[in-house]
């Protein structure tokens, strides 16, 4: 009775951690946060992406794919985000991972997207710490740490507390 009992509840884990929800991590104290990789590549539109050209502004950092149904739900959104707080230092960049290139332009150009977009690949994914599943949201502070990292839909008020934040604190 105990091993069935001890079977299922190995199951139920191991189908919860299946599901597509929210995984989030945060420090605490800036001590703790990790430094964010520079990031060197070509974003779609033909220009040249360095984050840091971005030094002193918050950025947030999303691992997406064009074919993956909840990133897509959430681009509308970080297109607001860019609206809202990028004349603040706020900067959001998008990493497009497994993408054939026709389906990407058409994409950032469907959901008119207003920010950099640029084509990932597996050490851009291992440099931030790997990425696990998509979508997959940074937010680096001013100082050029990683304040967190939400795998799975992103929780957008949560989001806009952050960035707001970090924007205040001038971090």
């Amino acid at each position: 009775m105990v091993a069935v009992a001890l079977i299922g509840a190995v199951a139920a884990l191991y189908l919860g951690s299946r599901t597509h929800r929210i995984t989030s991590t945060k420090a605490s104290n800036n001590s703790k946060l990790s430094a964010a990789p520079r990031l060197q590549a070509v974003d779609l539109e033909g220009r040249n992406i360095d984050t840091a050209a971005y030094s002193g502004k918050v950025m947030l950092i999303n691992f997406w794919a064009a074919w993956c149904t909840p990133c897509a739900d959430e681009i509308p959104q970080f297109v607001s985000l860019q609206d809202k707080f990028g004349p603040r230092g706020f900067q959001a960049i998008g990493i497009s991972m497994d993408d054939k290139e026709r389906a990407l332009r058409d994409f950032y150009h469907k959901y008119k997207m207003n920010y950099p977009v640029i084509v990932g690949n597996q050490q851009i994914a291992q440099e931030y710490g790997g990425i696990l599943g998509l979508p997959t949201t940074l937010i680096i502070g001013r100082d050029g740490r990683i304040h967190s990292k939400q795998q799975g839909l992103a929780d957008f008020p949560r989001l806009q507390l952050e960035i707001g934040d970090l924007l205040n604190a001038g971090n």
